[in-house]
């Protein structure tokens, strides 16, 4: 990970603008830079995974602009090829110095083209303007406000605006920032024609695509690592890229004291693959002081993202304390795409199909945030190969008929997909555990009992009146919104609503938003 910043003026001091800033550095903690242009002002706080000499530090200048990118980018070998053909040079090894070159080339159109994870601010010489760009998903974060003076303020983390600008926003995935104006190059979640494609070659297809997304994602001049839960989606990460790399790969999983559903799993998997192995262990006294200190970081109050980020926090704390590890692979953005425990319950496939293109929408205000923040926060960068485009933009297309769980299990066509010597059968066709209750289903029961000693029935009932938006609705809802209005006050609205299963649809109508209340959570997790 890194950080970046870019102010459209300077009518705000430096010093300011770097106190915002230097709330990141943990996102960045190898180098930092500060560049001034005519038009204001470029930040960044550096995490050396590509090109990992001084010359691969940003920002990266070309004819008077400057760029800084948080990002991924994906075959840019042969694209700065293809740039040295027409006459450019490079300093470094770092993938983001093709930016400026291929900016100069096609000017907002290489937004379409870049196969990437990335957010990035662009000074364009030229027009004496900024541009800023996200990822169709939001893997990569951006957020923008305005200053007083009425200047838009762009950064990675909200934590940084907060003082800077009365009111913080996400920057939409999947658009572009250009004078004055909000223009979308690729709504990821849209489909332009459904894929006919019949069961096998459907299967084919998402174990051809995601196989390609991990390899391309084991590029790293830095230490791999990879989360292993034990559940399906991570446990594929981990098996298909032991068998990419021929090599052990090293596999980090974390559980409850007392009842860590998932570790066993976990250590299943790591033994079938031969990976190099560790498990982390926690506490109920973990979980309850790291809370607030979880919450700060994340800036969210959503129950889901907060339950489920105590583990991958404190997994990412040791890694980052115990070993050299700088890289890490997740398993986000399955669910979101072959569906969740309480799509079993959509009543049509076209009902299924727009909950899907929902959810892909906000990724980057729930499982998407939660990855980068309690990554980034440890200093590590994410790569969530299951968000890669090629293959999200396949998935998204194919009938949304095949996809419903007419199988008796479900996300089946990715189940179905890697039968074989990937993954031991039970493991393969494992019902799913939602990641909070898989640490440990007595984490979100302390959680509750913490929350339940902070206030009575009636104080419950008059704080949770303060907050029109996202009212809380439990005493746990409560205690994560007055903590996070601690580190940002009045910025609710940049999290759209709580994350929650889809309460139209019969057996949906749940008041919490764990897999574990559902009539069909059956054997999960177990």
């Amino acid at each position: 990970m890194c950080s970046i910043m870019g102010y459209t003026a300077k009518d705000i001091r430096l010093e300011d603008l770097r106190k915002g800033f230097d709330k990141t550095v943990s996102r960045g903690p190898d180098m930092s830079r500060t560049l001034e242009t005519p038009a204001g002002w470029l930040f960044f706080h550096r995490l050396a995974i590509m090109g990992l000499t001084e010359e691969g530090m940003q920002p990266f200048e070309l004819d008077g602009s400057a760029v800084v990118c948080n990002g991924e980018l994906y075959g840019f070998r042969s694209v700065k090829e293809e740039l040295r053909r027409k006459g450019y040079t490079f300093k470094s090894d770092s993938d983001c110095e093709i930016l400026l070159p291929l900016y100069k080339e096609e000017g907002t159109e290489m937004f379409k083209k870049l196969d990437a994870e990335f957010a990035l601010i662009i000074y364009d010489a030229e027009t004496d303007s900024f541009i800023a760009a996200r990822d169709p998903i939001g893997i990569r974060p951006l957020y923008y406000g305005y200053s007083e003076s009425g200047h838009i303020v762009f950064a990675s983390e909200p934590k940084n605006l907060v003082g800077l600008c009365h009111r913080v926003m996400p920057f939409p995935p999947g658009h572009y920032y250009k004078d004055g104006k909000f223009t979308c190059y690729c709504d990821i979640a849209e489909v332009e024609e459904v894929c006919r494609d019949d069961l096998e070659t459907v299967c084919k297809n998402i174990h051809d695509k995601l196989v390609a997304g991990i390899e391309k994602r084991l590029d790293a001049d830095a230490p791999l690592g990879f989360l292993l839960s034990g559940g399906l989606d991570s446990s594929l990460v981990c098996s298909v890229a032991a068998k990419l790399l021929k090599k052990p790969i090293r596999t980090f999983a974390i559980g409850m004291s007392e009842d860590a559903i998932d570790l066993k799993y976990a250590r299943e998997v790591a033994d079938y693959i031969h990976s190099d192995h560790t498990e982390v262990i926690i506490t109920k006294d973990d979980v309850i002081e790291n809370l607030e200190t979880v919450i700060a970081l994340l800036g969210t109050y959503d129950i889901t993202t907060i339950r489920a980020s105590m583990g991958m926090y404190l997994v990412c704390k040791a890694i980052h304390e115990q070993t050299d590890v700088r890289v890490l692979l997740t398993g986000e953005i399955s669910d979101e795409l072959f569906g969740y425990k309480y799509t079993d319950f959509a009543p049509s496939a076209a009902a299924f199909q727009t909950e899907a293109q929902k959810r892909v929408r906000e990724l980057h205000m729930y499982d998407v945030l939660r990855a980068d923040r309690c990554i980034s926060a440890n200093s590590l960068e994410a790569r969530v190969p299951f968000g890669d485009l090629d293959f999200v933009k396949y998935v998204m297309s194919v009938d949304p008929e095949m996809k419903l769980n007419k199988y008796k299990k479900g996300k089946y066509l990715l189940r179905h997909a890697f039968e074989g010597d990937y993954l031991p059968l039970p493991i393969l066709y494992r019902e799913k555990a939602a990641f909070s209750d898989a640490v440990g289903h007595s984490m979100v029961d302390y959680l509750k009992a913490y929350a339940e000693t902070k206030y009575t029935d009636d104080e419950m009932k008059l704080r949770a009146a303060k907050y029109p938006f996202a009212t809380p609705f439990t005493k746990e809802s409560l205690l994560y919104r007055e903590i996070f209005e601690k580190y940002y006050p009045g910025q609710a609205e940049m999290v759209k609503d709580f994350w929650m299963p889809n309460k139209a649809w019969e057996g949906c109508d749940v008041n919490d938003p764990s897999a574990r209340v559902l009539a069909n959570y059956g054997a999960s997790g177990e």
